[in-house]
């Protein structure tokens, strides 16, 4: 599971290691944007993204009683508990879906 600020504090800290490779300190002060194109890198948050559809398409193939197979379809059944629910693998499978087709 990756929520905002886990991504958020993986790309600061991938940012700094880049700054710290290109020899960027502080009073030379550049985008991250910027940054992230002179070291030719995608922003954090894209490559997980990414990566985790490599990975649905690599557990697809898989048979259907493969367990990591399952895990993708599993429905979890009974009550849940109050307040609101936690992002599923399916949840966020489905907000990309939607992310991508808006674009």
């Amino acid at each position: 599971r990756t929520t905002t600020t886990i991504i958020k504090k993986v790309q600061v800290f991938i940012n700094s290691c880049l700054r710290k490779i290109l020899n960027i300190h502080w009073p030379d002060t550049i985008s991250n944007s910027l940054l992230w194109e002179r070291a030719n890198q995608l922003p954090a948050e894209e490559e997980i993204r990414k990566r985790r559809w490599k990975w649905i398409g690599h557990t697809l193939w898989k048979s259907s009683n493969c367990i990591t197979r399952q895990a993708l379809t599993w429905n979890p059944e009974g009550k849940r508990k109050r307040g609101m629910p936690k992002n599923r693998l399916r949840r966020e499978i489905e907000a990309d879906m939607k992310r991508i087709n808006r674009n």
